[in-house]
């Protein structure tokens, strides 16, 4: 059974000033597969929704699988049938359709295309980011950016290398993901609101391995199971000040709210990625949502 409390070092930005949610509010998720997995968005959103009950406001994940905030990709990619997804091809019809009035957008796991640093690679995900951050901002919303999540070499030993070629996974990919991320932890200095999903996976993944050596958060090395998507929302919680506990039951119901409506958006706003399943109409989405937010809210009322 999944663990709802999981204790460690957490390393993130200061509490924010204002509060985290407000009545009607609108909360857009941007990222990739891992973003589009969303398990991560429903802890967070059941964990605001146990701390205020009371507060209505929209949770919506737009995720998307093989994206990047940089608009690479590596030659062969999906075995030839199509290249990654680059999110600015859709960055403003998200923004216009969803009209959010705060973005959390999780990049980075793909933009190094699995390979070594490279000031080219490199270069393309610091200007992608920025575009995004501009853009989010002209589009009205404020926008927090947390650092990717941690690549783990360990349960896929045999498919990873040392060469760094196109097309092989590379061994001391993290160290990648490291820098990407100290590097988004550097705006904090420009006015950036970053929070440290990474440093948080590490010191979890640290002190679990030093229990089990075999331990991982992610058996592909890169999609988190469902108590890495929890590592990845404390830090948000933490930010926030929301210390409520999240049962089981109240995540579920929450996930299934948050599926509906993310297959809806995705849908809705477009995209070039081949293969992924159509979501409802966002009307009929929003009101099956609906139905779900009040079984969460009811769930809490009848503890």
């Amino acid at each position: 059974m999944l663990r709802l409390l999981l204790c460690f070092v957490v390393f993130t930005s200061a509490v924010f000033a204002a509060p985290p949610v407000q009545p009607g509010q609108r909360i857009l998720f941007l990222g990739d597969s891992i973003t589009q997995g969303s398990q991560y968005v429903s802890f967070i959103d059941a964990g605001i929704i146990a701390d205020q009950p009371g507060v209505k406001y929209a949770v919506l994940c737009a995720g998307l699988s093989s994206e990047t905030v940089s608009g690479l990709s590596e030659p062969g990619h999906a075995g030839g049938k199509f290249p990654r997804p680059d999110l600015h091809e859709r960055l403003d019809r998200a923004l216009a359709k969803t009209k959010p009035d705060l973005v959390l957008a999780c990049y980075g796991m793909n933009d190094g295309i699995y390979m070594p640093l490279s000031e080219e690679r490199f270069k393309a995900f610091r200007e992608g980011m920025i575009k995004l951050h501009d853009r989010a901002i002209a589009a009205g919303a404020k926008i927090i950016h947390l650092t990717p999540p941690v690549f783990d070499p360990l349960p896929i030993a045999a498919k990873v290398d040392d060469s760094g070629e196109p097309g092989k996974t590379f061994r001391n990919y993290n160290d990648v993901l490291g820098r990407y991320a100290e590097w988004l932890i550097e705006q904090r200095k420009n006015g950036w609101e970053v929070i440290d999903v990474h440093g948080a996976m590490t010191a979890a993944l640290t002190a679990e391995r030093a229990k089990d050596s075999a331990f991982t958060y992610a058996k592909d090395g890169i999609h988190p199971n469902e108590a890495g998507h929890q590592v990845m929302a404390q830090p948000v919680l933490d930010a926030w000040g929301i210390k409520a506990k999240v049962s089981s039951e109240l995540f579920k119901i929450v996930h299934q709210k948050t599926s509906v409506l993310r297959d809806a958006w995705l849908s809705e706003i477009g995209h070039k990625r081949p293969g992924v399943k159509a979501g409802l109409p966002v009307a009929e989405a929003t009101m099956k949502a609906a139905e779900l937010d009040a079984q969460a809210r009811k769930l809490l009322s009848e503890k």
